[in-house]
């Protein structure tokens, strides 16, 4: 099975950086590739708890996405199962486990999805998370991402 992981540096406090990962009104501003739209977010952020998401494409597509919390540990940790919803996507549930590191007031933030069924499958989310994340660096910025 493939691995994907991704080290960012946000210039921004961990628990900042945490909350926008489980406030589902910050979720909603940030998650998607650039060009998409996030909308219909819910979260219950506990362990056991079900989170849900939909991203627009530019073209009107809808993509749902959903998971299970499986820990959480604010603001160092959090863990959650991922898997679409939508006909035609990858269909695997996949592992994410994020950990936010304190770097002097800024955050190191460790991202990694496990459980792709193909190399393919977890390059197509490497530009799909990378986008988010530029997308999350604008949000805690007060910049409305694009």
């Amino acid at each position: 099975m493939a691995e994907l992981t991704i080290t960012r540096l946000f210039d921004a406090p961990r628990e900042l950086v945490y909350a926008a990962w489980t406030d589902p009104d910050q979720l909603a501003r940030w998650l998607g590739p650039r060009g998409f739209t996030g909308s219909a977010v819910t979260v219950d952020a506990r362990p056991g708890g079900l989170w849900r998401a939909c991203i627009t494409s530019p073209d009107g597509d809808e993509h749902w996405m959903r998971g299970v919390y499986r820990e959480l540990d604010p603001p160092s940790r959090i863990v959650f199962g991922f898997v679409w919803e939508t006909e035609g996507d990858l269909r695997a549930e996949t592992l994410v486990s994020i950990g936010f590191a304190d770097a002097g007031g800024k955050t190191e933030m460790t991202f990694t999805q496990r459980g792709f069924p193909t190399g393919g499958d977890r390059d197509g989310h490497h530009t799909g998370w990378t986008e988010c994340f530029e997308r999350l660096a604008g949000h805690l910025h007060g910049k409305e991402p694009r």
